[in-house]
């Protein structure tokens, strides 16, 4: 366990040391205003794959070390959403396993999901991250305090977000995000303490 958590906060530190001073410490400020992190699903969270048995039941991978780093965030603090065009059982049984605390799906209009969020809580857009990878999430893209895109989003969408994660939609995109927010409090091994969090 020991050696696997040492291995997440190498893996943070690389991705912020990537950057260049000035755009580390434009990143950093935005983050700092983050409350709520919310997400698309598919292409972010899966790996934008549709996956068919022979009966013609529909099925989705995830991604364990995404999960683990959404159960991180949720335990320092933070609201998750997540927020979808589809509606399936698969992504409802998801969102429950992780305590997601929403879930809002057949949302063809995002924008206005996130303003029901923005009410619900008290929030401001600044105060809000969001990971989209197709056009679907530019208006919200635009629109939040930090935005993010995985490896594999559409070029309009890397082009908009504030960071673009080296890894690929469901092959660990969103826990890079979970870390850049994690690392600004829980430093070095004291993340294994919020793990141990009840």
């Amino acid at each position: 366990m020991r050696k696997f958590f040492r291995s997440l906060i190498l893996q943070t530190h690389s991705l912020m040391n990537n950057l260049n001073s000035k755009m580390k410490k434009t990143l950093t400020a935005k983050l700092k205003k983050i409350k709520l992190l919310a997400t698309d699903v598919d292409g972010v969270l899966t790996d934008a794959g549709a996956y068919y048995s022979e009966d013609g039941i529909e099925l989705k991978k995830f991604n364990i070390r995404d999960g683990m780093g959404i159960v991180l965030l949720r335990k320092a603090g933070y609201k998750i959403a997540f927020v979808t065009t589809e509606n399936t059982k698969i992504v409802e049984k998801r969102a429950e396993r992780l305590q997601v605390d929403d879930l809002i799906q057949g949302s063809y209009n995002k924008m206005e999901a996130l303003e029901k969020l923005l009410q619900k809580y008290s929030l401001k857009w600044e105060e809000i991250a969001f990971i989209g990878d197709d056009i679907n999430d530019i208006p919200v893209l635009k629109k939040v305090g930090f935005s993010a895109a995985p490896a594999n989003a559409t070029a309009i969408n890397k082009k908009i977000a504030d960071f673009v994660t080296k890894s690929d939609g469901g092959h660990g995109a969103v826990r890079e995000v979970c870390d850049l927010l994690l690392d600004l409090k829980w430093k070095g091994e004291s993340i294994t303490d919020l793990w141990l969090k009840k």
